[in-house]
């Protein structure tokens, strides 16, 4: 089964005063997102700058789509992304 892997690393030297208020409307929208089935996980970073989101019968461009209306999106330093192949 298909993956698609996301590293999204934030632009921690500048975060907006209303940070607080983006994280609420950021874990609401990761979780709507666990809820339809298309976020398998969810890796907050342990320096704490950012997640590793993996998604499951979506491709990378529907999870481009995606990723730009999380809140978070627009404090990104960085986002990678990664097709993978589940092997077990």
């Amino acid at each position: 089964m298909n993956r698609v892997q996301v590293i999204l690393t934030l632009d921690m030297e500048n975060l907006p005063s209303d940070f607080s208020e983006l994280l609420k409307l950021e874990q609401a929208v990761v979780a709507d997102w666990k809820a339809q089935g298309f976020l398998e996980h969810l890796f907050l970073r342990e320096a704490k700058n950012g997640a590793v989101l993996i998604f499951k019968d979506v491709d990378v461009e529907q999870v481009k789509v995606l990723m730009h209306t999380l809140p978070f999106f627009k404090i990104k330093k960085s986002v990678e992304y990664f097709n993978l192949i589940q092997q077990f």
